[in-house]
Protein backbone atom coordinates (compact mmCIF):
# COMPACT_ATOMS: atom_id res chain seq x y z
CA UNK A 1 0.00 0.00 0.00
CA UNK A 2 2.74 2.63 0.92
CA UNK A 3 4.68 1.88 -2.34
CA UNK A 4 1.15 2.69 -4.37
CA UNK A 5 0.28 5.92 -2.31
CA UNK A 6 3.86 7.05 -3.54
CA UNK A 7 3.29 6.25 -7.09
CA UNK A 8 -0.26 8.60 -6.67
CA UNK A 9 2.00 11.17 -4.83
CA UNK A 10 4.34 11.17 -7.54
CA UNK A 11 2.00 12.53 -10.17
CA UNK A 12 1.54 16.39 -10.61
CA UNK A 13 -1.68 16.83 -8.70
CA UNK A 14 -2.17 13.38 -6.65
CA UNK A 15 -5.71 13.92 -5.76
CA UNK A 16 -6.68 14.31 -9.31
CA UNK A 17 -4.36 10.57 -9.92
CA UNK A 18 -6.27 9.17 -6.33
CA UNK A 19 -9.52 10.63 -8.32
CA UNK A 20 -8.68 8.28 -11.35
CA UNK A 21 -7.63 5.36 -8.99
CA UNK A 22 -11.28 5.72 -7.53
CA UNK A 23 -12.80 6.05 -11.22
CA UNK A 24 -11.08 2.77 -12.38
CA UNK A 25 -12.91 1.33 -9.22
CA UNK A 26 -16.47 2.84 -9.78
CA UNK A 27 -17.10 2.36 -13.64
CA UNK A 28 -16.72 -0.48 -16.00
CA UNK A 29 -14.09 -0.12 -18.58
CA UNK A 30 -15.71 2.63 -21.49
CA UNK A 31 -18.04 4.29 -19.45
CA UNK A 32 -18.60 7.22 -21.78
CA UNK A 33 -20.51 9.01 -18.97
CA UNK A 34 -17.99 8.73 -16.96
CA UNK A 35 -15.71 9.92 -19.45
CA UNK A 36 -17.43 12.75 -20.69
CA UNK A 37 -17.83 13.70 -16.54
CA UNK A 38 -14.13 13.20 -16.25
CA UNK A 39 -12.83 15.24 -19.72
CA UNK A 40 -15.80 17.98 -18.71
CA UNK A 41 -15.07 18.12 -15.00
CA UNK A 42 -11.79 17.05 -13.76
CA UNK A 43 -11.88 13.34 -11.98
CA UNK A 44 -12.26 15.09 -8.75
CA UNK A 45 -15.23 17.07 -9.08
CA UNK A 46 -16.23 14.19 -11.43
CA UNK A 47 -15.77 11.68 -8.44
CA UNK A 48 -17.55 13.93 -5.71
CA UNK A 49 -20.43 14.21 -8.49
CA UNK A 50 -20.71 10.57 -8.90
CA UNK A 51 -21.05 9.73 -5.41
CA UNK A 52 -23.36 12.39 -4.48
CA UNK A 53 -21.19 14.87 -2.69
CA UNK A 54 -21.62 17.48 -5.94
CA UNK A 55 -24.78 18.68 -6.89
CA UNK A 56 -23.64 20.69 -10.55
CA UNK A 57 -24.92 18.91 -13.49
CA UNK A 58 -22.50 20.52 -16.25
CA UNK A 59 -24.42 21.87 -19.79
CA UNK A 60 -23.25 18.41 -21.82
CA UNK A 61 -24.79 16.11 -18.66
CA UNK A 62 -28.57 15.30 -18.67
CA UNK A 63 -30.39 14.61 -15.75
CA UNK A 64 -31.16 11.55 -16.70
CA UNK A 65 -27.91 10.15 -17.97
CA UNK A 66 -26.21 11.59 -14.75
CA UNK A 67 -29.05 9.80 -12.66
CA UNK A 68 -28.52 6.48 -14.60
CA UNK A 69 -24.56 6.69 -14.09
CA UNK A 70 -25.08 7.29 -10.44
CA UNK A 71 -27.36 4.11 -10.23
CA UNK A 72 -24.44 2.17 -11.67
CA UNK A 73 -21.35 3.78 -9.60
CA UNK A 74 -22.38 4.36 -5.96
CA UNK A 75 -22.79 0.74 -5.35
CA UNK A 76 -19.05 0.19 -5.91
CA UNK A 77 -18.40 3.26 -4.06
CA UNK A 78 -16.28 2.03 -1.35
CA UNK A 79 -12.96 3.48 0.23
CA UNK A 80 -11.60 -0.09 0.85
CA UNK A 81 -11.77 -1.43 -2.31
CA UNK A 82 -10.11 1.68 -3.48
CA UNK A 83 -7.56 1.03 -0.74
CA UNK A 84 -7.17 -2.79 -2.03
CA UNK A 85 -6.94 -1.59 -5.69
CA UNK A 86 -3.53 0.40 -5.08
CA UNK A 87 -2.41 -2.52 -2.20
CA UNK A 88 -2.72 -5.29 -4.66
CA UNK A 89 -0.55 -3.13 -7.09
CA UNK A 90 1.60 -2.53 -4.50
CA UNK A 91 1.77 -5.96 -4.17
CA UNK A 92 2.48 -7.26 -8.04
CA UNK A 93 4.97 -4.04 -8.26
CA UNK A 94 2.55 -2.28 -10.74
CA UNK A 95 3.43 0.97 -12.27
CA UNK A 96 0.12 3.98 -12.39
CA UNK A 97 0.00 5.87 -15.31
CA UNK A 98 -2.24 8.40 -15.94
CA UNK A 99 -3.38 10.72 -19.32
CA UNK A 100 -0.58 13.04 -19.74
CA UNK A 101 2.08 11.27 -18.28
CA UNK A 102 5.56 10.92 -20.68
CA UNK A 103 4.60 7.45 -20.74
CA UNK A 104 0.83 7.67 -21.61
CA UNK A 105 0.47 6.22 -25.06
CA UNK A 106 -1.14 9.26 -26.33
CA UNK A 107 -3.25 7.06 -29.25
CA UNK A 108 -5.67 5.74 -26.70
CA UNK A 109 -7.00 9.63 -26.90
CA UNK A 110 -8.64 8.78 -30.25
CA UNK A 111 -11.37 6.54 -28.12
CA UNK A 112 -12.56 10.55 -26.70
CA UNK A 113 -14.68 9.81 -23.67
CA UNK A 114 -14.17 6.36 -23.95
CA UNK A 115 -10.46 6.06 -23.51
CA UNK A 116 -9.26 4.25 -20.21
CA UNK A 117 -8.84 6.75 -17.20
CA UNK A 118 -6.07 4.95 -15.86
CA UNK A 119 -3.31 1.95 -17.17
CA UNK A 120 -2.06 -0.29 -14.39
CA UNK A 121 1.59 -1.49 -15.99
CA UNK A 122 3.60 -4.87 -14.95
CA UNK A 123 6.98 -4.59 -16.68
CA UNK A 124 8.35 -1.52 -18.72
CA UNK A 125 6.07 1.44 -19.13
CA UNK A 126 8.29 3.09 -21.55
CA UNK A 127 7.44 0.73 -24.53
CA UNK A 128 3.58 1.45 -24.63
CA UNK A 129 4.92 4.61 -26.37
CA UNK A 130 7.75 3.22 -28.48
CA UNK A 131 7.00 3.05 -32.08
CA UNK A 132 5.75 0.86 -34.48
CA UNK A 133 3.43 -1.04 -32.19
CA UNK A 134 1.45 -3.39 -34.31
CA UNK A 135 -1.40 -5.80 -32.81
CA UNK A 136 -1.17 -8.94 -34.19
CA UNK A 137 -4.35 -10.97 -33.07
CA UNK A 138 -7.21 -14.07 -33.97
CA UNK A 139 -8.94 -16.98 -32.82
CA UNK A 140 -8.13 -18.81 -30.01
CA UNK A 141 -9.07 -22.52 -31.08
CA UNK A 142 -6.01 -21.24 -33.66
CA UNK A 143 -4.97 -24.26 -36.41
CA UNK A 144 -1.37 -25.16 -36.82
CA UNK A 145 -1.17 -22.84 -39.88
CA UNK A 146 -2.73 -19.69 -38.01
CA UNK A 147 0.03 -20.22 -35.19
CA UNK A 148 2.81 -21.14 -37.24
CA UNK A 149 1.82 -17.37 -39.76
CA UNK A 150 1.27 -15.80 -36.10
CA UNK A 151 4.72 -16.92 -35.13
CA UNK A 152 6.61 -16.03 -38.64
CA UNK A 153 5.18 -12.54 -38.74
CA UNK A 154 5.47 -11.65 -34.93
CA UNK A 155 9.00 -12.51 -34.54
CA UNK A 156 10.05 -11.29 -37.99
CA UNK A 157 8.23 -7.63 -37.28
CA UNK A 158 9.72 -7.75 -33.39
CA UNK A 159 13.37 -8.31 -34.52
CA UNK A 160 12.74 -5.48 -36.75
CA UNK A 161 11.71 -3.19 -34.23
CA UNK A 162 8.18 -3.36 -33.84
CA UNK A 163 6.43 -4.01 -30.63
CA UNK A 164 4.07 -7.03 -30.92
CA UNK A 165 0.43 -6.06 -29.30
CA UNK A 166 -2.19 -8.66 -28.47
CA UNK A 167 -4.13 -10.01 -25.43
CA UNK A 168 -2.12 -13.03 -23.62
CA UNK A 169 -5.27 -15.63 -24.96
CA UNK A 170 -4.32 -18.99 -26.20
CA UNK A 171 -4.24 -19.53 -29.90
CA UNK A 172 -2.58 -16.44 -32.01
CA UNK A 173 -2.11 -14.45 -29.11
CA UNK A 174 -0.01 -16.43 -27.26
CA UNK A 175 1.76 -17.60 -31.02
CA UNK A 176 2.68 -13.56 -31.26
CA UNK A 177 3.77 -13.10 -27.66
CA UNK A 178 6.28 -16.11 -27.91
CA UNK A 179 7.75 -15.66 -31.27
CA UNK A 180 8.35 -11.49 -30.10
CA UNK A 181 10.32 -13.09 -26.62
CA UNK A 182 11.73 -15.99 -29.14
CA UNK A 183 13.80 -13.25 -30.82
CA UNK A 184 14.19 -10.97 -27.70
CA UNK A 185 11.96 -8.37 -28.79
CA UNK A 186 9.39 -6.34 -27.29
CA UNK A 187 5.78 -7.18 -26.76
CA UNK A 188 2.84 -6.04 -24.77
CA UNK A 189 -0.35 -7.67 -23.32
CA UNK A 190 -3.69 -5.96 -22.45
CA UNK A 191 -5.45 -7.89 -19.85
CA UNK A 192 -9.07 -7.88 -19.51
CA UNK A 193 -9.06 -8.65 -16.15
CA UNK A 194 -6.19 -7.23 -13.47
CA UNK A 195 -2.65 -7.35 -14.34
CA UNK A 196 -2.20 -9.64 -10.88
CA UNK A 197 -4.78 -12.35 -12.40
CA UNK A 198 -3.00 -14.33 -14.87
CA UNK A 199 -5.16 -15.19 -17.20
CA UNK A 200 -5.79 -17.77 -19.01
CA UNK A 201 -4.03 -19.78 -16.01
CA UNK A 202 -2.06 -21.96 -18.43
CA UNK A 203 -0.41 -18.94 -19.81
CA UNK A 204 1.25 -17.78 -16.17
CA UNK A 205 4.75 -18.43 -17.31
CA UNK A 206 4.39 -16.52 -20.64
CA UNK A 207 2.85 -13.36 -18.70
CA UNK A 208 5.94 -13.45 -16.25
CA UNK A 209 8.13 -13.32 -19.55
CA UNK A 210 6.36 -10.49 -20.52
CA UNK A 211 6.59 -8.77 -17.84
CA UNK A 212 10.28 -9.19 -17.45
CA UNK A 213 11.37 -7.87 -21.25
CA UNK A 214 7.64 -6.31 -22.55
CA UNK A 215 4.70 -5.22 -20.52
CA UNK A 216 1.54 -6.26 -19.23
CA UNK A 217 -1.10 -3.49 -19.02
CA UNK A 218 -4.72 -3.38 -17.61
CA UNK A 219 -7.36 -0.45 -17.25
CA UNK A 220 -9.13 -2.54 -14.40
CA UNK A 221 -7.49 -2.69 -11.07
CA UNK A 222 -5.94 -5.22 -9.44
CA UNK A 223 -8.25 -7.94 -8.52
CA UNK A 224 -10.96 -7.71 -11.06
CA UNK A 225 -11.92 -10.77 -13.14
CA UNK A 226 -12.28 -11.02 -16.53
CA UNK A 227 -15.52 -11.09 -18.24
CA UNK A 228 -16.87 -11.44 -21.62
CA UNK A 229 -17.81 -8.05 -21.26
CA UNK A 230 -14.50 -6.82 -20.44
CA UNK A 231 -12.63 -8.93 -22.91
CA UNK A 232 -14.91 -7.21 -25.44
CA UNK A 233 -14.05 -3.41 -24.18
CA UNK A 234 -10.22 -4.78 -23.84
CA UNK A 235 -10.17 -5.05 -27.53
CA UNK A 236 -10.34 -1.05 -27.97
CA UNK A 237 -6.92 -0.76 -26.29
CA UNK A 238 -5.59 -3.40 -28.30
CA UNK A 239 -6.73 -1.32 -31.83
CA UNK A 240 -5.98 2.35 -29.98
CA UNK A 241 -2.58 1.70 -28.52
CA UNK A 242 -1.26 -0.36 -31.83
CA UNK A 243 -0.47 1.88 -35.40
CA UNK A 244 -1.82 -1.36 -37.33
CA UNK A 245 -3.96 -4.22 -36.34
CA UNK A 246 -3.62 -7.87 -38.50
CA UNK A 247 -6.16 -10.41 -38.01
CA UNK A 248 -4.55 -14.00 -38.64
CA UNK A 249 -7.24 -16.15 -38.33
CA UNK A 250 -10.72 -15.72 -37.26
CA UNK A 251 -13.95 -17.36 -37.09
CA UNK A 252 -17.16 -15.70 -38.50
CA UNK A 253 -17.86 -14.61 -35.05
CA UNK A 254 -14.48 -14.37 -33.72
CA UNK A 255 -13.72 -11.78 -31.01
CA UNK A 256 -10.77 -10.44 -32.98
CA UNK A 257 -13.64 -9.40 -34.91
CA UNK A 258 -14.48 -7.16 -32.31
CA UNK A 259 -10.83 -5.78 -32.44
CA UNK A 260 -10.86 -5.34 -36.06
CA UNK A 261 -14.10 -3.20 -35.98
CA UNK A 262 -12.18 -0.46 -33.41
CA UNK A 263 -9.44 -0.22 -35.89
CA UNK A 264 -11.49 0.29 -38.71
CA UNK A 265 -13.78 2.92 -36.13
CA UNK A 266 -10.67 4.92 -35.23
CA UNK A 267 -9.01 4.82 -38.98
CA UNK A 268 -6.05 2.39 -38.18
CA UNK A 269 -4.86 0.11 -41.06
CA UNK A 270 -6.38 -2.98 -40.95
CA UNK A 271 -5.05 -6.15 -42.27
CA UNK A 272 -6.38 -9.62 -42.68
CA UNK A 273 -4.82 -13.05 -43.59
CA UNK A 274 -6.40 -15.37 -46.23
CA UNK A 275 -6.94 -18.95 -45.13
CA UNK A 276 -8.26 -21.86 -47.18
CA UNK A 277 -11.90 -20.90 -48.50
CA UNK A 278 -12.74 -24.21 -46.94
CA UNK A 279 -11.46 -23.29 -43.42
CA UNK A 280 -14.38 -22.27 -40.60
CA UNK A 281 -10.86 -20.54 -38.80
CA UNK A 282 -10.18 -18.08 -41.40
CA UNK A 283 -14.16 -17.00 -42.38
CA UNK A 284 -13.63 -14.34 -40.51
CA UNK A 285 -10.83 -12.95 -42.12
CA UNK A 286 -12.35 -13.63 -45.52
CA UNK A 287 -15.36 -11.06 -44.05
CA UNK A 288 -12.98 -8.49 -42.88
CA UNK A 289 -11.20 -8.62 -46.58
CA UNK A 290 -15.41 -8.37 -47.86
CA UNK A 291 -16.76 -6.27 -45.28
CA UNK A 292 -14.92 -3.88 -43.42
CA UNK A 293 -12.16 -2.90 -46.34
CA UNK A 294 -9.28 -4.56 -44.54
CA UNK A 295 -5.93 -5.19 -46.87
CA UNK A 296 -4.68 -8.95 -47.23
CA UNK A 297 -1.69 -9.30 -46.01
CA UNK A 298 0.59 -12.92 -46.45
CA UNK A 299 4.44 -11.13 -45.29
CA UNK A 300 5.54 -9.10 -42.83
CA UNK A 301 6.36 -6.99 -45.33
CA UNK A 302 2.84 -6.17 -46.30
CA UNK A 303 2.41 -5.61 -42.65
CA UNK A 304 4.83 -2.72 -42.62
CA UNK A 305 3.52 -1.44 -45.70
CA UNK A 306 -0.10 -1.05 -43.48
CA UNK A 307 1.61 1.81 -41.24
CA UNK A 308 3.98 3.21 -44.06
CA UNK A 309 6.92 0.92 -42.54
CA UNK A 310 10.08 0.39 -44.67
CA UNK A 311 9.91 -3.19 -46.27
CA UNK A 312 13.58 -3.31 -47.57
CA UNK A 313 15.32 -3.85 -43.73
CA UNK A 314 14.69 -5.09 -40.15
CA UNK A 315 14.84 -1.12 -39.11
CA UNK A 316 11.46 0.09 -39.65
CA UNK A 317 11.39 3.61 -40.46
CA UNK A 318 8.27 4.36 -38.32
CA UNK A 319 5.33 6.89 -40.67
CA UNK A 320 3.16 8.02 -38.03
CA UNK A 321 1.86 10.79 -40.25
CA UNK A 322 -1.52 9.82 -41.75
CA UNK A 323 -1.45 11.55 -44.69
CA UNK A 324 1.76 9.26 -45.40
CA UNK A 325 -0.50 5.88 -44.94
CA UNK A 326 -3.33 7.76 -47.32
CA UNK A 327 -0.46 8.04 -50.06
CA UNK A 328 0.85 4.71 -49.66
CA UNK A 329 -2.36 3.19 -49.46
CA UNK A 330 -3.59 4.72 -53.09
CA UNK A 331 -0.36 3.78 -54.78
CA UNK A 332 0.07 0.48 -56.16
CA UNK A 333 3.12 -1.80 -57.03
CA UNK A 334 1.98 -3.28 -60.17
CA UNK A 335 1.41 0.22 -62.24
CA UNK A 336 2.13 3.87 -62.46
CA UNK A 337 -0.52 6.37 -61.17
CA UNK A 338 0.02 10.34 -62.19
CA UNK A 339 -0.07 12.44 -59.65
CA UNK A 340 -3.67 13.64 -60.51
CA UNK A 341 -5.02 10.00 -60.01
CA UNK A 342 -2.94 9.75 -56.82
CA UNK A 343 -4.42 13.06 -55.83
CA UNK A 344 -8.18 11.81 -56.30
CA UNK A 345 -7.41 7.92 -55.09
CA UNK A 346 -6.04 9.86 -51.19
CA UNK A 347 -8.51 12.83 -51.36
CA UNK A 348 -5.12 14.95 -51.01
CA UNK A 349 -4.50 18.30 -52.73
CA UNK A 350 -1.71 18.11 -55.06
CA UNK A 351 0.86 20.10 -53.82
CA UNK A 352 0.71 17.78 -50.67
CA UNK A 353 0.65 14.91 -52.97
CA UNK A 354 4.09 16.01 -54.73
CA UNK A 355 5.92 17.07 -52.04
CA UNK A 356 4.85 13.98 -49.62
CA UNK A 357 6.39 11.72 -53.20
CA UNK A 358 9.49 13.44 -52.93
CA UNK A 359 10.29 12.97 -49.21
CA UNK A 360 8.95 9.17 -50.15
CA UNK A 361 11.30 8.61 -53.34
CA UNK A 362 14.06 9.30 -51.22
CA UNK A 363 13.43 7.33 -48.92
CA UNK A 364 12.79 4.44 -51.10
CA UNK A 365 9.05 3.35 -51.02
CA UNK A 366 8.30 4.62 -53.76
CA UNK A 367 9.83 5.62 -57.25
CA UNK A 368 8.85 7.71 -60.55
CA UNK A 369 8.79 5.52 -63.70
CA UNK A 370 7.47 6.48 -67.02
CA UNK A 371 3.88 7.28 -66.59
CA UNK A 372 3.40 8.72 -63.07
CA UNK A 373 4.45 6.71 -59.84
CA UNK A 374 4.40 3.50 -58.35
CA UNK A 375 5.79 1.75 -54.74
CA UNK A 376 8.87 0.55 -54.85
CA UNK A 377 9.24 -3.61 -55.94
CA UNK A 378 8.78 -5.47 -52.71
CA UNK A 379 11.43 -7.22 -51.13
CA UNK A 380 11.99 -10.04 -48.37
CA UNK A 381 8.43 -11.70 -50.09
CA UNK A 382 8.27 -15.76 -49.12
CA UNK A 383 9.87 -17.27 -52.35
Amino acid sequence: MRIALERVRAHGDPEEALARVAWSVLAEPGDGVAGALIAEMGARDALDLAVGAGSRIRPGTTGRTLLEGQARWKPRADPRAVADAMSGAGDVDARLILPGDPMWPVTLDDLGVHAPTVLWVRGDPEILCAEPRVAIVGARAASGYGEMLAGDFAGELAAGGAVVVSGGAYGIDGAAHRAALGVEGRTVAFLAGGVDRAYPQGHQQLLRRIVDTGAVVSEVPCGTAPTKWRFLSRNRLIAAVSHATVVVEAGWRSGSLNTAGHAAALGRPLGAVPGPVTSAASAGCHRLLREYDARCVTTPAEIRELWGGRTDAPEVAMRSDPDQVRLLDAITGRSALPVREICRRSGLAPDKVSAMLGVLELDGMVRRVEGGWQRSGEVGRRG
